[in-house]
């Protein structure tokens, strides 16, 4: 119902978009809620003053601005549009479903030519389906280099990830490089021999098929040199900027970590794209993935109030408000202007990150199992004691893989703490037969889950839609973004599904 919904609202506000306002039809006060990364939230409320102080349209936003970040708003959305953020911030991996979950308001066809022109086209193009734009662009920086304390790393070692790991090991400093929880940094060492992973999905969003050359001779090499790196005994599995305040010599994260970083660095902040490292002589340049941040608007049923949410967005995204994150939190612009400018051009970090560009692959859409897949590759290498262990480790993450399309995406699954997070669990023991399900829940530290398909991280089913049986889970209110149900003891549980009530049962 909520679904509908919203592509209910979506509807209007493709017809409402086709109206021309004035001014005059604009004025007016409007309590809104927006939705920003916690770093920008007094940023935003300040810049939203300033545009209630000088629009023309004699528009007054009454804004709670409230921390939800850029990862947690896309899930929010689609797990309850109606109750979402009328604006709010998101990275660009979200953009598809929150397309298909109708969160996303169109931009007008001048909106969209405006903004289409002054931003970096790739940005544009991570903001449209179709021939049409559904958000505003707000950074082009959702990549990742490193820093480096030059106090401990040789100026002339930088390009040469061998020769950093003697550098941290002889100053007993970590380098840290996020391997062991993270497949959006590991996936680095693939991208540096050339392997991809590319996902293809059909007219209603779902994911069909994949061409994955992770397991090749190419991804042998490439877990030849991440071996090297998760060996090391001062590697550390880690992309925050305090890992410096921890006896870090070495990070690799992106631009959100710019100003904290410098901070504890200071004079001493080395700041440059990613090192090669070398197997059976030959150098390979370490990958990234690339992506972008975006503003998307809610669609509304009032067509007034939604032209005045769409022109407070374009605002937010606008080159003036694009520089003043900039300014205070070094976020890398998408408007061209801003790019140009003397400031952006001389930022160390972002010289970086375009070092690195042509090392990196944009994020597309990524079946939602594959970063959990993906991201133990790196334990199964460190356990690895040979070439045939290596192997193993890639044999090991393809069969995870070609699992995923032998699933029964109509089925429901109970995913939690119980069947260790596994959304691709074949496990029968987990699945609802017909509208129930019988769980032994055992004793943990986060006896949590939600019920999904296989292979999907939905968030409709869950502690909301739980009708009867509430005393029996927990209500973590805000720490409970993902909607999960958590039990308050282990024990038999019978949990039954009615339409979209959830009956739970202690046995």
């Amino acid at each position: 119902m909520k679904k509908f919904l919203a592509v209910l609202l979506s509807a209007i506000m493709v017809l409402s978009m086709a109206v021309t306002a004035n001014a005059s039809s604009l004025a007016g006060t409007y309590d809104i809620t927006v939705w920003v990364a916690a770093e920008i939230v007094d940023l935003t409320k300040q810049q939203i003053d300033n545009y209630n102080k000088t629009n023309e349209h004699g528009i007054v936003f009454n804004a709670t601005v409230e921390a939800v970040s850029e990862a947690d708003a896309g899930t929010n959305m689609v797990t309850d549009v109606e109750a979402g953020g009328d604006l709010y911030c998101f990275a660009q991996d979200q953009f598809a479903r929150l397309v298909q979950a109708g969160a996303l308001a169109k931009l007008g066809v001048n909106a969209g030519k405006t903004v289409a022109e002054a931003n970096a086209a790739g940005v544009v193009a991570a903001a449209t389906s179709g021939d049409t734009l559904y958000a505003y662009p707000m950074t082009a920086d959702n990549g990742y280099f490193m820093y480096y304390d030059k106090s401990v790393v040789a100026e002339d070692h930088i390009d040469s990830m061998e020769a950093i790991i003697a550098d941290c090991e002889a100053a007993q400093k970590y380098f840290a490089f996020e391997m062991n929880t993270s497949a959006w940094y590991n996936a680095s060492f693939f991208f540096a021999t050339g392997c991809t992973s590319n996902w293809t999905t059909d007219d209603e969003g779902k994911f069909v098929s994949v061409r994955d050359t992770f397991n090749s001779p190419e991804g042998l090499i490439a877990v030849k040199g991440m071996k090297k790196l998760v060996d090391s005994p001062f590697h550390l599995s880690s992309s925050a900027a305090d890992s410096f305040a921890s006896n870090a010599a070495v990070l690799v994260t992106g631009m959100w970590a710019y100003s904290d970083i410098e901070k504890i660095l200071g004079d001493n902040m080395g700041v440059t794209d990613l090192p090669s490292f070398e197997v059976d002589g030959t150098s390979y340049h370490l990958g990234s993935f690339n992506g972008c941040k975006l503003m998307g608007v809610k669609p509304q049923v009032d067509p007034v109030r939604a032209a005045a949410l769409h022109q407070l967005a374009q605002y937010l995204t606008g080159e003036q408000c694009q520089m003043e994150r900039f300014a205070e939190r070094a976020w890398g612009p998408s408007n061209l202007n801003a790019q140009a400018s003397d400031a952006v051009q001389a930022n160390p970090g972002l010289v970086a990150l375009n070092t690195q560009s042509p090392y990196s692959v944009p994020q597309g859409q990524i079946h939602g199992s594959w970063w959990d897949i993906a991201k133990v590759i790196s334990d199964d290498v460190k356990a690895a004691t040979d070439e045939a262990g290596l192997q193993a480790a890639l044999d090991n993450y393809y069969n995870k893989i070609d699992a995923l399309f032998a699933l029964d995406t109509s089925a429901l699954l109970f995913v939690g703490a119980w069947n260790g997070w596994n959304n691709a669990d074949a496990e029968p023991t987990y699945y609802f037969q017909g509208a129930s399900l019988t769980l032994d829940v055992p004793e943990s530290d986060y006896m949590g889950g939600r019920i999904v398909n296989p292979g999907d991280w939905g968030t409709d089913k869950g502690f909301a839609q739980v009708v009867v049986g509430k005393e029996l889970v927990k209500d973590l209110g805000a720490d409970n973004p993902d909607n999960n149900i958590v039990f308050v003891e282990p024990g038999n549980y019978t949990i039954t599904l009615t339409g979209s009530d959830i009956t739970i049962v202690k046995n």
